[in-house]
């Protein structure tokens, strides 16, 4: 009988794609229709003097949905752009707590930008709110953004918080 490798187990992290896979494999499926769609309305302008319709609009959302996908990605695994001016400077045994405690801030400022951005996305579709040349509807987007904010608040706080108590019982 052969035993499997520890990486091919079944539940091991090579065997499966993980939110933040999941996460990155979207991401990357909308750049690759954001550049396609490019590609086709360079091309339709300059060789064929017929753009894209919609193009610049599609780009847009597009490129807001790829921005806001990120955000849970990247909190996920505790990858927020920092600065390290005063860090050096810190007693070791701190940076644990300063880590948890700048999660619960980011997922405080967070959650206050999802709530607003969802706010935002209710008037819109309130009132009906469309692209201009597509008609497509904006406050969907919307929605994905503030839920995709509301996600990576939650994590903001959550991994650096479960990485406090992961250290603490090592």
């Amino acid at each position: 009988m052969s035993r499997a490798a520890p990486d091919d187990r079944p539940g091991s992290a090579r065997g499966r794609i993980g939110l933040r896979g999941a996460l990155a494999v979207l991401g990357g499926l909308l750049l690759l229709g954001l550049m396609g769609m490019t590609v086709v309305d360079v091309v339709g302008r300059y060789l064929f003097n017929a753009p894209l319709r919609g193009a610049t609009e599609l780009t847009e959302l597009l490129l807001a949905a790829v921005v806001f996908l990120g955000l849970p990605a990247v909190a996920l695994a505790d990858e927020h752009v920092t600065v390290d001016l005063l860090t050096e400077r810190m007693p070791r045994w701190l940076h644990p707590w300063r880590l948890a405690l700048t999660g619960l801030v980011s997922a405080l400022v967070l959650s206050i930008v999802a709530w607003r951005v969802w706010v935002y996305s209710g008037q819109i579709g309130g009132y009906g709110g469309t692209t201009t040349t597509l008609a497509i509807p904006i406050a969907p987007l919307g929605y994905f953004c503030a839920i995709c904010t509301g996600v990576g608040a939650a994590l903001s706080a959550l991994v650096p918080v479960a990485g406090l108590f992961k250290r603490n019982e090592a």
